[in-house]
């Protein structure tokens, strides 16, 4: 278990740098320079991930609780409220960067052309339902969690280190797992749809560049590279989150869960979070050119 817990602190560790990283570049963009309507979604996903796996840590988190000196109760339902909030916010960042990049590309011909120039308008709406949706959605978990106690005897379901789901009523059960399928399957729904409009804009404008034999200029195109990056998260993100949808819901069903599921569903967890900011500081032109300047003004130096 050593090896495992290894595995998952490196996981946590080079997830946390390479988001603080992107949250610091984009916060950068934002504030001096005028930034694209998908940088500002990208700097919230970074601060989004960032929380999701530092309350997905369990030895950082509980180093910091006992030198605050503070009850186990409370760090318990603090850190799985938190967490469990961060999980949803994820997805639905997620689904609203695919939205915004879907309007960005698509040709003014289109009904959804009309939108480009309201989208900082829109974005700032949509933050404030997003955050405000999640935050009461999953407000009822507070009621169910709590510090551990004895297993055995109060039939606890063990889902951290330090915290544990108290039993709930079959049909209050069910009605939460509805609930959350409802607003995942939804949310899943518009990525894969805005995705598939997305391949299908990119690959009329790849035979268009092609007839007038310019390709050349499509390689060069940033929102061409912005739209296969965000395709790429959207697919890798759908792939992960689903499989840790699957063992989190039937760990919740069969009431069960072993230390090999909590590694396994961790592991699973903190993927995307990790993987997405280094495939969007690989992608990002900006961030490259930056680096480059930063190594040549580094080899002048020394």
């Amino acid at each position: 278990m050593s090896s495992v817990k290894n595995v998952l602190n490196f996981q946590t560790g080079l997830g946390v740098l390479a988001n603080m990283f992107l949250l610091f570049f984009y916060a950068f963009i934002i504030l001096g320079h005028r930034p694209k309507p998908t940088d500002m979604i990208s700097c919230q996903l970074a601060f989004i991930h960032i929380v999701l796996l530092l309350t997905g840590a369990d030895i950082w988190l509980t180093d910091i609780f006992v030198s605050l000196n503070i009850e186990n109760d409370f760090k318990c339902k603090t850190t799985f409220y938190i967490n469990r909030v961060m999980r949803g916010l994820s997805i639905c960042i997620t689904c609203l960067l695919s939205v915004f990049q879907a309007v960005t590309i698509s040709p003014s011909s289109s009904f959804l052309a009309k939108f480009k120039y309201k989208l900082k308008k829109y974005m700032i709406r949509a933050f404030l339902f997003i955050w405000s949706f999640n935050l009461s959605l999953i407000s009822n978990h507070i009621f169910y969690a709590g510090a551990i106690i004895n297993v055995s005897v109060t039939n606890q379901m063990k889902v951290t280190k330090f915290c544990s789901l108290f039993p709930m009523n079959y049909i209050i059960r069910a009605l939460i797992l509805t609930v959350t399928i409802s607003r995942d399957v939804f949310l899943v729904g518009v990525m894969l749809t805005t995705s598939a409009y997305m391949v299908i804009i990119l690959f009329r404008h790849q035979r268009q560049c092609k007839h007038l034999h310019s390709l050349s200029h499509l390689r060069a195109s940033p929102e061409k590279r912005a739209t296969q990056t965000i395709l790429l998260l959207v697919v890798f993100f759908v792939v992960m989150y689903w499989v840790d949808f699957i063992i989190s819901s039937s760990a919740v069903l069969l009431w069960m869960y072993d230390p090999v599921t909590l590694s396994v569903q961790k592991f699973v967890m903190n993927v995307y979070p990790t993987i997405t900011p280094l495939v969007q500081i690989s992608s990002d032109n900006r961030i490259i050119n930056m680096l480059k300047s930063l190594r040549s003004k580094c080899h002048q130096i020394f």
